[in-house]
Parts: C-alpha cells; sequence; structure tokens
C-alpha cells in the first residue's frame, strides 16, 4: 500500500509523509516534496487506544465476546483496549480473572488488559479484593458500574492499591443523589417527564475521591467524565499536584440532553448532559485537564436496548464511530486540532497506563471517506448507538497488530 502526501501522527506531532505498508505490515515514511502539499486524504496513526471498553466475557456473551468486541476494536482502527469488570464472574480474584485472561489469549483480534475489581463481587461496598495477587496482569482496579459509596472503603482501597504500583480507575456516582433517575436531569427531563440524574451524583464522589487522594497519595484515574464541575475539580486537583488523570467520551463532546430521543439508544451512565456540560468538556480538553477520549463502548442485546429511555439497560456502543464522529463534529469544525484528538486516543492513554508502544501497531484513516452510520454494519454485536444516521468524515481502511493486518478495507 503506498500512501503519497499523508498525514502522519508520529512522537505527538502531525507532518506530511510519504508512506507505504509492505504485504506483511511494516510501515516506512519518507520526505514529501515541496511541490507536492496541497492536499492529503490519508492519516496514518499509532494504534488508537480505548481505556474502557465492554467486552462481556465471560459471561455476558449474548451482548458481545472478546472477539467481535475486538474486532470491532481494530475496525474502529483501535490496536489496544483495556476490558473493565462487569463479568461474571467479576474478577475479583486471580482464579476468576484467569478465565478472562484465557480467552483473551484465545480470542483477541487486539491487545487488551482487564481491569481487577476493588470489591468483591463489584458491589462497590464490602470486602476488597486481593489487589497484590492480580496487580501485574490487570491495567488498574475499578467497579465500573459502581461507585465505591463507603469513604473508609475507598481510603482502605487506595492505600492497598498504592502498595501494589496500582491505580484506581473510578466510576464516581453517589447512590445517595441519583433519586431512581435514568437520564440527565436537564432540560429534557423536564419537559418530557423523565426523572433526571444529578450532576452532583458524580461531582460529589469525585470531590472524596480527590480528599482521598490528597491523604493517600494512590494513583487516581476518573471515568467517563460528564459534568463541568467535574471538570473544574480536576483542573485544580492538578494544579495542586495530585497524580490525577480523567478520561471522557465522544457522546458528551458532541451532544447535550436536548439532542436525546425517546430511544434506549441515548441511554448510557452517566447521562448525556447539558450544552455547558459539552462546552466545558471540550474547553477541559482544549487546556488537557481532560486527558485521554474513551470510548465506554457497552453493548447489550436488541431487546435490552428496544425498552425506551426509562426502562432499556445503560449503554451504548463506540468503538466504530469514535474517530470519525470526533473528526467530523470537533476537528472539521474547528472547535478542536485533530493532535489534540490525537493525542487523547494514542499517546496519553498509553502513557497513563504503561501500555507498549510497538511501530507495528498503528492504523490508516481515509480522511475524505463520506459516510452515514448505520448500526447494520457494525462489527460489535452491539448495536445502540446515539450517532446512528450521523453524516461523517473519516473511515479506518487499515489496522495492524505486532505487524499483521487486523482490518483492511
Amino acid at each position: 500500500m503506498l500512501l503519497n502526501n499523508a498525514l502522519v501522527f508520529q512522537q505527538g506531532k502531525l507532518s506530511r509523509k510519504n508512506v507505504s505498508i509492505s504485504p506483511d505490515g511494516v510501515l516506512a515514511v519518507s520526505a514529501v516534496s515541496s511541490a507536492d502539499v496541497s492536499h492529503y486524504s490519508f492519516l496514518v496513526t499509532p494504534g488508537l487506544v480505548d481505556v474502557h471498553v465492554h467486552l462481556r466475557e465471560p459471561g455476558f456473551f449474548y451482548k458481545e465476546t472478546i472477539a467481535s468486541g475486538t474486532k470491532a476494536a481494530a475496525r474502529g482502527g483501535y490496536t489496544a483496549v483495556c476490558a473493565m469488570p462487569n463479568l461474571n464472574p467479576a474478577p475479583d480474584t486471580m482464579e476468576h480473572l484467569q478465565e478472562q485472561l484465557d480467552i483473551i489469549e484465545r480470542d483477541a483480534e487486539v491487545w487488551v488488559m482487564p481491569y481487577g475489581c476493588i470489591t468483591m463481587g463489584q458491589k462497590g461496598r464490602g470486602e476488597l479484593c486481593d489487589f497484590a495477587s492480580m496487580a501485574p496482569y490487570v491495567a488498574g482496579f475499578s467497579d465500573d458500574g459502581k461507585g465505591v459509596q463507603d469513604d473508609d472503603t475507598m481510603r482502605e482501597a487506595m492505600k492497598r492499591v498504592k502498595a501494589v504500583g496500582g491505580m484506581i480507575v473510578a466510576h464516581c456516582e453517589d447512590e445517595s443523589l441519583l433519586f431512581n433517575g435514568y437520564i440527565h436531569d436537564g432540560e429534557y427531563a423536564k419537559a418530557h417527564g423523565h426523572r433526571g440524574i444529578s450532576s452532583a451524583s458524580e461531582w460529589k464522589q469525585v470531590e472524596r475521591d480527590l480528599q482521598l487522594v490528597r491523604e493517600t497519595g494512590c494513583r487516581y484515574h476518573v471515568c467517563h467524565v460528564s459534568t463541568k464541575e467535574t471538570v473544574d475539580l480536576i483542573r485544580k486537583a492538578k494544579a495542586e499536584g495530585l497524580d490525577v488523570t480523567c478520561e471522557t467520551g465522544p457522546h458528551y463532546l458532541t451532544m447535550c440532553d436536548m439532542e436525546l430521543q425517546e430511544d434506549g439508544r441515548f441511554k448510557m451512565n452517566p447521562p448525556i448532559r447539558s450544552a455547558q456540560d459539552r462546552d466545558a468538556l471540550v474547553e477541559g480538553l482544549l487546556d488537557g485537564t481532560i486527558d485521554i477520549i474513551a470510548t465506554d463502548h457497552a453493548p447489550h442485546s436488541a431487546e435490552e436496548k428496544s425498552r425506551g429511555l426509562e426502562k432499556s439497560l445503560m449503554g451504548v456502543v463506540g468503538l466504530e464511530t469514535a474517530f470519525a464522529v470526533l473528526y467530523t463534529r470537533l476537528v472539521k469544525t474547528g472547535k478542536v486540532p485533530l493532535d489534540v484528538i490525537l493525542r487523547a486516543m494514542t499517546d496519553n492513554p498509553r502513557k497513563r497506563f504503561g501500555l507498549p508502544e510497538n511501530p507495528d501497531d498503528f492504523s490508516v484513516f481515509d480522511l475524505d471517506a463520506q459516510y452515514t452510520i448505520n448500526p447494520d454494519t457494525f462489527v460489535s454485536m452491539g448495536h445502540a448507538t446515539p450517532f446512528e444516521g450521523w453524516q461523517v468524515q473519516g473511515d479506518c481502511i487499515y489496522t495492524s497488530v505486532g505487524g499483521e493486518a487486523v482490518w483492511q478495507k
């Protein structure tokens, strides 16, 4: 494959290069002559990294499998993902984690690093896991889907995780502030008679956790940030010198609650929030407060997502749409430079989560390719996406993992 005058992202910077990819997946770049820099169509980048993906196996293979989920990742340009622990059995012991590791070794199309749980049974309360035994095999420790409700439990978890050199990767949700809500407590909920999830249910627990980080010195990462208050808290914590990072998702950066529809494909946790929250997230991405963009790819069966906003299960898919949505809605509109997006999807997650850099892990995007997002074409078993029907630009045409083409269009 020859790509003349391609845009190449290397060492955090974009430049024009001529690119060749050999049949055995070896990438070579060379200088572009000054006469050939008028237009570029292709982007070559280190493989994208998603630190927040639900692969659903073991336990929920009717929603997704490690094979189907990692194929979807490759289709989206991802070469590495971190798999959340919402599984059965949950990876709360080395024995349970090993079940997942065995499937990963057998079936994964891209690199997969799992998470271990914080609490036994991933309940957000009660007995803590044996962090020491799992630490060498996991990206961090998370009870994603549940916030750790008790202050003392989280404090002790931070102490123990720090002792083994790990990181707390926190789903922040104070259950006492949910009030049985299921979408954002904003204009859409009020106009349509829905019960809302308060912003405070997220940022209040972030505020608590940051105080515990001050006490313990634990490495700490906040999952799927969705509120302007959370952005402000993390910005101040970084200025203070705390070892804190965070992520947000494409839907939070590009949508607000007034774009919701009465359809389960618009339901996820945390919910899509107000325009003010969305704009604060974009600002946080631009100033470096938000380090990472992660999809929170969370597939469910068609039936589980067919029950409307109130009764559908929480979660949408995102691996196959993330780059195109961000490129179309943020880069093409001039809101966020392309290199900022790429750092948040490659360099930053690799550095924070200690994932290896491999020059044979790379992706190629056709930036001129325009298409309509159609879930029927997804590789993922999950089809629920709020981006259905969107006209987007920027399609992944090639993904290499370890020098092997795992996706080629």
